[in-house]
């Protein structure tokens, strides 16, 4: 999919006060930079209210490159636009991220954030080992989509429904690659319908990965294709998906 400052002042959850026996706060890395504008938004309105168990930052492109991942648990690259997002970051910024998660760090992309974690092209960080099928008919549209669960899935993320049905905008129909430096992905969810617009053609969606998860060195990474953050009630899976990178699951 072509989908498409200096070190800023931080936007930050106030620190919660302490509760014995109580993990710290999930520091999270939001990516707040071009080709991901409304990400910050969306993250603060799923994980804002709970400061006690997400910490919240938005970062640049800079930040990332000038090493700030050091101080997160993991970091989410959200929807917009993966080439753009890759640009802005730059081979540095991927290295960086690359690292980040090589080292134990957690990784979430979302939409152009699952893009940009894939394998098949030279701007991706390469760190999932999928493919996009149909990359020529990326611009399929907009509408809702029924997922389909498999059981492991359900178990990282405490998905309860089978077939959620969650909001879908152009995100990646992704497949098993064969990069030989990449362990196999785990399929946590499936296109159980599709969206088919703009000249998309027909039956290919359905069956394609939708939510995938994997490792890359010490590290995890999850990826979700729709857009689950914006569809109310399903907010949940996203939740799931940081505690899985982070280690929390």
């Amino acid at each position: 999919m072509l989908l498409l400052c200096p070190l800023a002042a931080v936007a930050q959850s106030a620190q919660p006060a302490p509760v014995p026996n109580q993990p710290a706060p999930i520091r999270i890395a939001v990516y707040d930079d071009k080709g991901s504008p409304r990400t910050p938004r969306d993250f603060q309105h799923v994980f804002g209210g709970d400061p006690q168990h997400f910490q919240l930052t938005n970062v640049t492109a800079e930040q990332i490159r000038q090493g700030a991942l050091k101080d997160f648990d993991v970091i989410v690259q959200g929807g917009g636009g993966s080439r753009e997002q890759a640009m802005q970051l730059e081979e540095e910024g991927r290295e960086q991220i690359r690292t980040f998660v090589r080292n134990g760090g957690g990784y979430l992309g979302i939409c152009a954030g699952a893009y940009l974690a894939a394998a098949d092209k030279d701007y991706q960080l390469q760190i999932l080992n999928a493919r996009v099928v149909d990359r020529r008919h990326w611009a399929r549209g907009r509408g809702d989509v029924e997922l389909g669960f498999t059981a492991v899935g359900k178990q990282e993320i405490g998905e309860k429904a089978d077939k959620p049905i969650v909001m879908y905008h152009q995100g990646p129909l992704l497949a098993p690659a064969e990069d030989k430096n990449l362990p196999p992905y785990t399929v946590v969810a499936q296109f159980d319908s599709e969206v088919a617009l703009k000249g998309a053609p027909h039956g290919v969606m359905v069956g394609t990965t939708a939510l995938a998860s994997g490792s890359y060195g010490r590290g995890r990474v999850f990826v979700i294709s729709p857009h689950p953050e914006q569809t109310a009630g399903h907010e949940d899976m996203v939740r799931g998906a940081v505690e899985w990178v982070a280690g929390r699951r």
